[in-house]
């Protein structure tokens, strides 16, 4: 995608199915970022909680104000510059925390509490956790969504299709997945760390009487590490790294959304005469939109967890598959795209998901009822499976039918398949021809002067 220019993810979806199927693949692009911002702002706040004793809906809308503040007036550069920075502050930071944590004499070690653990008082299973064999694939239908799902992203995108080079940008991906290793390992042995901790002998439990493993307080696991369990000086820039760490991919992805919309819907599908400076601020007000809808799911949904999920679910889906067969099916058309879209999200919405109350149409084997039910099926890759499998097939039928003359060019309504140059000539032919074909409506209108080409490949 470097080696085509492409600035956007969006780009290739635009050039080879036009402006308005970008339109619809720009929705699952767009909420998932919104629930990925969520979740980075519900992470954000969960740390100023701890920090500054704060309200949780204080604390997420000052964090949505700070990362919305210079990321609309920085843009990509601020967003760059500041995110080299953050890095670096993460992985000192975190890291340096974790052995006066691991050390504080009210935690257990480790090792000792992988299998179980004592919580207040009853023996529990440990943090290593267990799954149940009827869970499997409901785990592996997850661990698939999150690896695959984790592709297709545009603030992803837009680290890699700014690069100078194609070979910057494998390197830069290749650096990143170990990266990602590295940065990770701090988040799991603090859960550990909390996990194996005496907490009623804290000073959190003098405050508030409760231990931090009910539903609403396990967000705040990390902080609460940080600020009970280590020296002061070190909870001070233990703390200060999380901050740095969450708004680092807060601004991210309020940006990428932004831009996706700017680029790839507002300029092609509302606002075709739009300047440059017209891009730049209609991407500013897409910046403050969609740091107002994710503020609002960070304040109304508790789980740092659960948006963590949701933001990779329908990209997984609808997302994954399109971009594998715009990029590497030659013979990939609109009529294949909008096929697999309309099919892997009917099977990805009918499924339902409890945690933005969306209830369950069809029941899969194994579903599990109740105020928080889950289909144990795995129903994400099947649903991604089958939008893949929809749109490989529908385009390349359509592409025979159409490049074997089964059908008339002028029948061709996407104009994705059929060259414009060959369907003009079919439509003024049988313009002149009382008997000739009887086209549809869609294309019995002259086209515009401004109709865009589109091609059924990509150079």
């Amino acid at each position: 995608m470097r080696t085509r220019g492409y600035v956007t993810m969006l780009d290739p979806f635009q050039y080879k199915y036009g402006e308005r199927m970008c339109g619809l693949l720009f929705v699952p692009a767009l909420l998932g970022e919104v629930f990925w911002s969520a979740a980075i702002l519900s992470a954000l706040g969960a740390t100023l909680k701890v920090i500054l004793n704060m309200d949780n809906t204080h604390a997420v809308i000052v964090s949505a104000c700070i990362a919305l503040g210079y990321t609309l007036f920085g843009g990509l550069y601020s967003v760059a510059y500041t995110d080299v920075v953050q890095l670096f502050c993460i992985f000192i930071g975190l890291w340096l925390s974790i052995p006066f944590a691991m050390m504080n004499p009210l935690v257990q070690p480790i090792a000792t509490t992988a299998l179980t653990r004592v919580v207040n008082g009853t023996e529990q299973t440990g943090w290593l956790g267990t799954v149940a064999p009827q869970d499997a694939a409901y785990y592996a239908d997850n661990f698939l969504m999150l690896t695959f799902g984790g592709i297709p992203w545009q603030v992803y995108f837009q680290r890699v299709l700014s690069a100078k080079t194609a070979r910057n940008a494998q390197l830069l991906s290749y650096i990143a997945a170990f990266g990602c290793l590295v940065m990770a390992l701090p988040s799991v042995l603090i859960g550990a760390v909390a996990a194996s901790t005496d907490w009623e002998s804290t000073a959190y439990f003098n405050l508030t009487q409760s231990t931090p493993f009910s539903k609403d307080d396990m967000k705040l696991i990390l902080p609460l590490v940080l600020q009970y369990l280590c020296p002061p000086a070190v909870a001070f820039v233990g703390l200060g790294v999380v901050s740095a760490a969450v708004m680092s991919s807060a601004d991210s992805s309020i940006l990428s959304a932004a831009s996706m919309f700017a680029r790839n819907v507002m300029k092609p599908i509302f606002w075709q005469t739009a300047t440059d400076r017209h891009v730049i601020w209609s991407m500013r007000a897409a910046i403050v939109v969609v740091g107002i809808i994710a503020c609002i799911l960070a304040i109304q949904i508790s789980t740092i967890y659960g948006l963590w999920f949701l933001c990779s679910d329908l990209v997984y889906v609808v997302l994954f598959p399109q971009l594998i067969s715009v990029i590497y099916l030659d013979w990939s058309n609109t009529y294949g795209s909008l096929a697999g879209y309309v099919t892997g999200m009917f099977l990805r919405i009918s499924a339902g998901e409890a945690l933005i109350f969306l209830p369950a149409l069809f029941h899969y084997p194994g579903f599990v009822d109740g105020s928080e039910f889950y289909q144990r099926f795995p129903v994400k890759t099947f649903s991604m499976l089958a939008s893949l499998a929809s749109s490989a097939l529908v385009s390349y039928m359509t592409h025979r039918i159409f490049t074997e003359g089964k059908l008339p060019p002028a029948w061709d309504v996407f104009q994705c398949v059929v060259p414009k140059e060959i369907r003009s000539v079919t439509i003024a032919a049988a313009a002149e021809d009382d008997d000739g074909l009887m086209l549809p409506p869609m294309v019995q209108s002259k086209p515009e002067a401004n109709e865009p080409e589109l091609r059924s490949d990509i150079d």
